[in-house]
């Protein structure tokens, strides 16, 4: 029996541009299982569906096709049982404001019936770096000390899947090693993760297993060592001062004075360099690297082009 499984997922919306006669797709037929145990990561562009397909899995909206299941309970016909196998970590940061930091878990415990909880809860606070704010009103708190909330408040009831939805958007050094570390022993101790975040070295570290989405559709799905070995090539990354010539810049990945191009021999780094040179550019800085998930991330999204007025819901 898989963690969490979804099987044929469609999604639609009345369309932004014609609401009375057309309708948005968000999810077009998705399917995909989540083993027991398994950290894996659902990756895509703003837009591609996976917020979307997550508040079908959490019970916040219905699918308007295909079916979804938390431990083998369907999210829909045994909402209840599939509510309690699940803690969600949502992208925006929701707190109740009349509640300092430890009532707020106790209110929580309550909400799905478990009673006695303080032992779990003082060390939810100390793996999250919240003992010293126990008794702070949420009010209070730092964006990062609510978002760390924001994770204690999902894992209270002690789940078996755990949903983290761009849990580390915005967010410090400091508490990303935190939190995955956290996380990490979780999932070792048998709690299934599911990750969605932009943050791509983080998913390659992490997860197991990767779907990638676009426009509502699942456009990969592997292990993630097979998905870094079916990469192309290797990349030549350097420094450059100044803007790339318009035909080399179509090619690279540029991060303000870092660019990273394709390089599938030898020759072909010869041809960059050449190219970057002839255009008065200075280089610095060069390494030959093995393609990282980002690379692939980015090839898997040129080899399926999406609809041109796709947008999120």
């Amino acid at each position: 029996m898989p963690a969490i499984s979804f099987k044929s997922v469609s999604k639609s919306y009345p369309s932004p541009r014609d609401p009375q006669n057309s309708s948005f797709l968000a999810l077009d037929g998705v399917s995909l299982d989540v083993a027991q145990g398994e950290f894996f990561g659902l990756l895509g562009p703003n837009g591609a569906g996976k917020t979307t397909l997550i508040t079908i899995l959490a019970g916040l909206a219905k699918a308007t096709s295909g079916s979804a299941s938390v431990m083998g309970h369907d999210v829909q016909t045994d909402f209840a049982a599939a509510r309690r196998a699940l803690g969600v970590v949502p992208q925006e940061l929701v707190f109740d404001p009349f509640f300092n930091v430890r009532e707020a878990l106790v209110f929580q415990s309550g909400y799905f019936g478990v009673r006695h909880n303080d032992a779990w809860i003082d060390e939810l606070l100390e793996s999250l770096g919240l003992t010293d704010k126990a008794n702070a009103n949420m009010r209070a708190l730092s964006g990062g000390m609510k978002r760390r909330l924001l994770v204690g408040l999902a894992l209270v009831h002690k789940p078996p899947v755990i949903v983290l939805d761009e849990p580390t958007a915005g967010v410090d050094v400091e508490l990303r090693q935190t939190l995955w570390h956290f996380i990490a022993k979780l999932n070792k101790q048998g709690h299934t993760v599911l990750l969605t975040t932009h943050y791509l070295e983080e998913a390659e570290a992490l997860c197991n297993r990767i779907a990638m989405l676009k426009t509502g559709k699942v456009v990969a799905l592997d292990s993630t060592s097979a998905l870094l070995s079916s990469a192309t090539g290797n990349v030549l990354r350097c420094t450059v001062d100044g803007d790339l010539p318009a035909d080399l810049a179509a090619k690279a990945r540029v991060t303000g004075r870092v660019v990273q191009l394709p390089a599938v021999d030898a020759l072909a780094v010869e041809h960059h360099l050449t190219q970057i040179r002839q255009a008065g550019l200075t280089v610095r800085d060069i390494e030959i690297r093995r393609p990282d998930l980002e690379d692939v991330f980015l090839q898997v999204m040129k080899q399926h082009p999406g609809r041109d007025d796709r947008s999120a819901p």
